[in-house]
């Protein structure tokens, strides 16, 4: 992991398998920053939703029990999102590096579209 600090908050930039190992123990909740129709192609299985074009850090969950970490498809939009919830005041806040096409590169396991039905299919 990697850590800069911005101000008197900390911005960490995880590997794949950091988020991966972390995510499979529940310990964090894994935000998906990419476009509606990025996420309806292809996902994390688990990850939940909040586009950079509508993302409001004031309702962001609390970090109390799991911390939060954002993704998108290459780390940019996610660093973004990480640096503006940092803005908004929260105090420690973490994004994927390489994002989702690096999970991918990775062989990790995700949802993705079977292009003969239109359907989600599990991709391992």
């Amino acid at each position: 992991m990697k850590t800069e600090e911005v101000g008197a908050a900390l911005l960490e930039t995880w590997s794949v398998d950091e988020v991966a190992a972390a995510f499979d123990r529940n310990e964090i909740v894994l935000i998906d920053v990419r476009t509606p129709q990025e996420y309806m192609f292809e996902h994390i299985e688990g990850a939940l939703l909040m586009p950079m074009a509508f993302f409001k850090p004031e309702k962001l969950p609390g970090q109390g029990e799991k911390r939060i970490v954002f993704h998108c498809g290459s780390g940019v939009r996610s660093e973004k999102v990480a640096r503006a919830a940092i803005a908004a005041g929260l105090a420690r806040v973490a994004h994927m590096e390489g994002g989702f096409g690096a999970w991918k590169g990775n062989h990790k396991p995700y949802i993705g579209t079977n292009m003969a039905t239109g359907a989600p299919t599990p991709i391992t």
